[in-house]
C-alpha cells in the first residue's frame, strides 16, 4: 500500500536564515562551525570545561565541500547515532564520549542560535560529565555509554532551569546512571498546552522548516542533534512530536516509568515517554527509565490480533486521507509478517469531554501570570471544579469500553494525528479544539493511563512532512508494542533523520 505522489504545495514562511538553521547542525558536527561561534541563548558554565568543548569539536575539522552528500555522511558517522551504535563504540574504546558529547554540543549550539530548541544547553558540564564517564571503572557495562541525550524542560536537574533546580529527578538519575550524558533541556509551550510555543519560541520542523515540529524533543532527534529525548506526554504531546518529525515515540503505561509531577498535575494524564530515531533506540532508553531490562528485547512478537480504527472520535473531525492512510499502511505491513487483521471501531464515547475537562482542571492550578491565550484556561479549570465535573467514574466507564475491546485485540492500530504539522506562528489558531482536530486520536491513551507509540510510516506527498500510525495497547502490553514496532521498521523502513 503506497501513499499518492503529488507536488509539494508549501505554505512556507520561512525564509533567509530560517530556511538553513538545521544544516547549521551539520556543519558544527564536521566543524565547519564551531562551538566559538555557536554559543545557545542559555548556557550553563563550567570553566574548567570550556575548553574541552571548543577543542574536541574543531578537532580533525574538514570542509563542507568533503560532504557532496551530508546526510549519507550522518547516517554512515556512529557517533550521531543510533543510540546503541554510540554505546556500543563507546564501551569498546571505538568511539571517545567526550568527542560524541562535544560535537552534539556543537550541534545543538549552531540550531540553537536561531531555532531555540533548547530553552538550556549544558555546554561545558555535558562535556565534562562525559570526560568523568570515560574515566569510570564501569564504563563497559553502561547501557548508554556516552549517549547525548536531551531532558524536557520542567524535568528537575541540578543545576540547571529558571530556578536551578538543587537536585535530578529520578528518571535523570537513572539515564546517568546508565551512562548517558544531558547535553540539554528541550522547549516547552506555555503550561506544555498548546500545539505551537509562545510567540519568542516557534519550533521549526527539520523536514519542512515552514511547519510546525509539534515539540522540541521531537526536532532535536529529527535534527539529529541528539539521538534520544525525552518527552512528557500529557495529550499525545510525545507522539504528536514523534509524527510530525519522522522519529518513533512512545508514552508508557502508567506507572512504568517514575512520573513525580506532583499529585494533581495533568490530573494524572502525563507519562514521561522518550523519542528516538530507532525503536530499538526508544526501547533502550525506556528499559533504563522504567528499570525493566526486558523492555530493551525486541525480537518479533508472537502472532498478534489487532484491530485497524481509522475513524476519529467523533464524526465532525476530519482527517487527511493521506494519515489514513498511514494506518492502513502499518496494519498491511503487519499483516504481511503474519498477524490477524480486521477493521474495527473503538469505543471512544465521551472520552475526549472527559479529557478537555481534566485539561482544564490540571490548568486550574497555574497561578502565574501567562499570555492571554493560556490565562483564560486557569479560569475555566476553576469553574470546572466548583462544579464538580471531574469524576474518576468518567474513566471508569471508558476504560470499562476498551477492556472489552481487548477482549478481542491485542493491539488496535490508528492514524497518530489527523491533519499535517500547521504553518508555524506564534498560537495554534482556534485554540484547544484546533489541536484536538489536529490530535483526535492520541488524548484517549492519556484519559486511561495505557501505552501508546507513533511509528512512521512514509511522507505527506503534499506538506512534506513525516505521517506516521499510532499503536496502542492494554495495560502491560509496551514489549508487545515496542517488538510490533521494531517488526514495522524492518518490513517498512524510515530515513533516521531529516536531511
Amino acid at each position: 500500500m503506497r501513499l499518492n505522489s503529488g507536488s509539494p504545495d508549501f505554505d512556507n514562511e520561512a525564509t533567509g536564515d530560517d530556511e538553513h538553521m538545521y544544516e547549521d547542525a551539520a556543519m558544527a558536527a564536521n566543524g565547519s562551525i564551531s562551538t566559538k561561534t555557536a554559543v545557545p541563548p542559555t548556557v550553563v558554565r563550567n570553566a574548567k570545561a570550556a575548553d574541552a568543548v571548543a577543542a574536541t569539536a574543531d578537532t580533525d575539522s574538514t570542509g563542507t565541500d568533503d560532504l557532496p552528500d551530508r546526510h549519507r555522511e550522518t547516517e554512515a558517522d556512529p557517533s550521531r547515532g543510533p543510540a546503541t551504535a554510540i554505546a556500543t563504540g563507546v564501551r569498546d574504546g571505538s568511539l571517545i564520549a567526550t568527542r560524541v558529547v562535544a560535537e552534539a554540543v556543537a550541534r545543538i549550539s549552531a540550531v540553537n542560535r536561531k531555532a531555540k530548541v533548547f530553552s538550556v544547553v549544558r555546554a561545558e558540564q555535558a562535556v565534562a560529565e562525559a570526560t568523568a564517564l570515560e574515566r569510570g571503572a564501569d564504563l563497559d557495562v553502561l547501557p548508554l555509554a556516552g549517549v547525548p541525550v536531551a531532558i524536557e524542560s520542567g524535568i528537575p536537574i541540578e543545576g540547571a532551569g529558571d530556578p536551578a533546580a538543587a537536585a535530578d529527578h529520578s528518571l535523570v538519575r537513572r539515564l546517568r546512571a546508565a551512562g548517558a550524558v544531558v547535553v540539554g533541556l528541550a522547549a516547552v509551550t506555555e503550561l506544555g498546552l498548546w500545539g505551537t510555543t509562545g510567540a519568542d519560541r516557534r519550533i521549526r520542523n527539520p523536514w519542512n522548516t515552514a511547519r510546525g515540529a509539534g515539540g522540541a524533543s521531537g526536532a532535536a532527534v529529527a535534527a539529529g542533534l541528539v539521538p534520544v529525548a525525552h518527552g512528557c506526554d500529557g495529550l499525545g504531546s510525545v507522539r504528536g512530536a514523534a509524527a510530525c518529525c519522522g522519529v518513533f515515540g512512545i508514552k508508557p503505561g502508567r506507572h512504568t516509568v517514575p512520573a513525580e509531577f506532583g499529585s494533581d498535575a495533568w490530573s494524572g494524564m502525563a507519562e514521561n515517554g522518550v523519542l528516538a530515531t530507532t525503536v530499538g533506540d526508544a526501547a533502550l532508553a525506556l528499559s533504563v527509565l522504567a528499570a525493566r531490562p526486558d523492555l530493551a528485547e525486541v525480537d518479533p512478537p508472537s502472532r498478534l490480533r489487532i484491530g485497524l480504527a481509522v475513524d476519529p472520535p467523533s464524526r465532525f473531525f476530519r482527517v487527511d486521507r493521506h494519515w489514513t492512510a498511514a494506518a492502513r499502511t502499518a496494519a498491511a505491513v503487519a499483516a504481511a509478517a503474519g498477524h490477524l487483521v480486521e477493521p474495527a471501531v473503538l469505543p471512544y464515547g465521551n472520552a475526549l469531554l472527559s479529557v478537555y475537562l481534566r485539561r482544564l482542571n490540571a490548568a486550574a492550578l497555574a497561578e502565574a501570570e501567562h499570555r492571554r491565550h493560556t490565562r483564560r484556561c486557569p479560569g475555566l479549570g476553576r469553574f470546572v471544579q466548583r462544579l464538580g465535573l471531574v469524576r474518576p467514574a468518567q474513566i471508569d466507564r471508558v476504560e470499562a469500553r476498551l477492556l472489552e475491546f481487548f477482549d478481542h485485540y491485542d493491539v488496535v492500530i490508528t492514524p497518530t494525528l489527523a491533519a499535517a504539522p500547521p504553518t508555524v506562528r506564534a498560537w495554534f489558531p482556534g485554540g484547544w479544539l484546533a489541536c484536538v482536530r489536529f490530535s483526535p486520536f492520541t488524548p484517549l491513551w492519556n484519559l486511561v493511563g495505557w501505552p501508546a507509540v507513533s511509528v512512521p510510516m512514509g511522507m505527506h506527498p503534499v506538506v512534506g512532512t513525516p505521517v506516521a500510525a499510532q499503536l496502542a495497547g492494554p495495560p502491560g502490553s509496551e514489549s508487545t508494542l515496542l517488538r510490533l514496532s521494531a517488526q514495522l521498521e524492518t518490513a517498512h523502513p524510515w530515513q533516521r533523520t531529516a536531511p
